[in-house]
């Protein structure tokens, strides 16, 4: 029995998240059925991670498990011919034997697009958060350094609950800005439900004055979700990048 790694990339507007659901299209119900034709066999793939309706991918991870003697190369081929136009798979190679997507995973890189500009622009539609009025990029940028390191993130988590483990250890968080486009990156060992959108929304409420420049460190503190910003659209997310190494930039 043969365990394939393979990375793929996916536009997300038209599924409801990655995740198989009953009576609902997913990516990971799309794949299986087109690998499952391709490989002539039932096949479940496993991904390292959930993503939400809207929620894009740029690199997403998952294994399957076959008995298929198919190269890698030739199986991303066939696939890609029959996936929709918004799923691909970038790449596939032979895995150890208990490789595992989400468990052998150390850590996530997401990335939060917004266009910041009067009008929109039709080719960015479901792709990045069409933000209108004027943003405070250095001040946004000062208050993101607050969440790198390991810190008690429940103020930041949509469905925290008392016995929830809601420590996370962000490695990196940093603004970039290129004309209109901005994107915010924040890599970490692990992020809980809505975790980057809520960060997002915050730093959106500390650039229009709803929060002080430096809310962050309180908010994080306080460890209540009500402390906290808005939750920012899904669909300016990405799954950017997925690490199974010790984390660089």
């Amino acid at each position: 029995m043969r365990t394939l790694k393979l990375n793929i990339a996916y536009r997300g507007t038209k599924y409801h998240g990655f995740q198989r659901q009953p009576n609902a299209v997913t990516i990971q119900g799309v794949l299986e059925q087109q690998l499952s034709r391709v490989l002539n066999q039932p096949v479940t793939v496993y991904g390292c991670s959930r993503t939400d309706t809207g929620v894009h991918a740029n690199q997403f991870c998952l294994h399957l498990h076959t008995d298929r003697v198919i190269p890698c190369k030739n199986l991303v081929r066939a696939v890609n011919g029959y996936l929709p136009c918004d799923i691909s798979i970038l790449s596939c190679e032979e895995a150890a034997a208990d490789f595992h997507a989400r468990f052998d995973c150390t850590g996530k890189e997401y990335c939060y697009r917004i266009h910041n500009h009067e009008s929109k622009n039709p080719f960015l539609t479901d792709l990045a958060y069409h933000y209108r009025r004027p943003m405070h990029d250095e001040r946004m940028a000062e208050a993101l350094k607050a969440v790198i390191g390991t810190h008690d993130f429940r103020s930041f988590c949509a469905q925290a609950t008392e016995k929830s483990n809601t420590v996370r250890t962000i490695y990196d968080a940093s603004l970039r800005r290129s004309g209109d486009m901005v994107e915010i990156f924040i890599s970490g060992d692990g992020f809980l439900y809505n975790m980057v959108r809520i960060i997002v929304g915050t730093l959106l409420d500390i650039s229009e004055g709803v929060f002080p420049p430096d809310a962050m460190e309180h908010i994080i503190a306080v460890g209540n979700r009500l402390e906290a910003g808005r939750t920012a659209m899904a669909h300016g997310l990405y799954l950017n990048r997925v690490f199974y190494e010790p984390f660089t930039k």
